[in-house]
């Protein structure tokens, strides 16, 4: 099953990084998010990608071209003009890369790489979210729904801390508040049948409404509930707490070892 990643947005409230590169080209601990996102399916098995770039696509592909040279030692022969790679351990990935438009929306850039899906099912998720999904429990998930979409849903942590204060006026307790109210959210990881590219017509179609609506009113929706880790990076805080987590060992999404 293929692995489609929408990474072809603009990411303006990240306007710090996305300035100068694409946003799931931001770098977490060293390492594009997208990296991270890869390496979480890579874990369970899949590593075959179907990129939609869009805005500064050329860092994504310009990546992944010269990723063999930047993950292993070389012998460059300037004479014959040629060069030996040693000893490669770089990921066993299959990565396609479409430039799906600057200004294409989400369901318009899902449309747009229909052809390189083979009229297979198929995930898809977010270029800006990492979380320790089980994605061999998601795709049973799906399977069992008979439905024609999955989505996972999350639970996330609350940006407010949370003050216990004493009828005295003395504060008992001061603590992260663990999620915004109970309510569960889009949090991507999806898996796809098909049949949504029947919901997808125009570039300025948005996934998230119209068609998630109509496979939600027609019961073809399924929700896969994740109820680990699972943070997005929307701002330069949730980059810099990302990086944080992993400065500090504390990356609950590395699965991988």
């Amino acid at each position: 099953m293929k692995v489609v990643i929408l990474a072809g947005g603009l990411g303006t409230r990240l306007s710090e990084e996305t300035g100068m590169r694409p946003k799931p080209m931001v770098e977490i601990g060293g390492k594009p998010i997208l990296w991270h996102i890869m390496k979480i399916y890579s874990h369970y098995g899949f590593n075959d990608f179907v990129i939609c770039a869009g805005y500064k696509n050329y860092f994504i592909k310009e990546y992944f071209a010269n990723y063999v040279l930047h993950n292993t030692s070389i012998t460059v022969d300037l004479k014959n003009n040629a060069i030996e790679y040693h000893k490669s351990e770089v990921e066993p990935w299959k990565v396609t890369i479409v430039d799906t438009g600057n200004d294409t929306m989400t369901g318009g850039r899902i449309k747009r790489i229909e052809e390189y899906l083979d009229n297979k099912p198929f995930m898809l998720t977010y270029g800006d979210g990492v979380g320790n999904i089980d994605i061999f429990a998601l795709v049973a998930s799906h399977k069992a729904s008979g439905k024609h979409c999955t989505l996972t849903t999350v639970q996330p942590v609350g940006r407010f801390g949370v003050i216990d204060i004493e009828p005295s006026g003395t504060v008992s307790n001061f603590h992260e508040k663990p999620t915004e109210g109970g309510t569960w959210i889009n949090g991507g990881f999806f898996v796809c049948e098909p049949e949504i590219f029947k919901l997808l017509n125009h570039d300025y179609d948005i996934w998230e409404k119209a068609p998630l609506e109509t496979l939600a009113n027609t019961n073809q929706l399924n929700a896969f509930k994740h109820q680990g880790f699972w943070r997005p990076m929307d701002t330069l805080k949730d980059k810099n707490d990302l990086n944080d987590l992993w400065n500090n060992k504390q990356a609950e999404w590395k699965l991988w070892k």
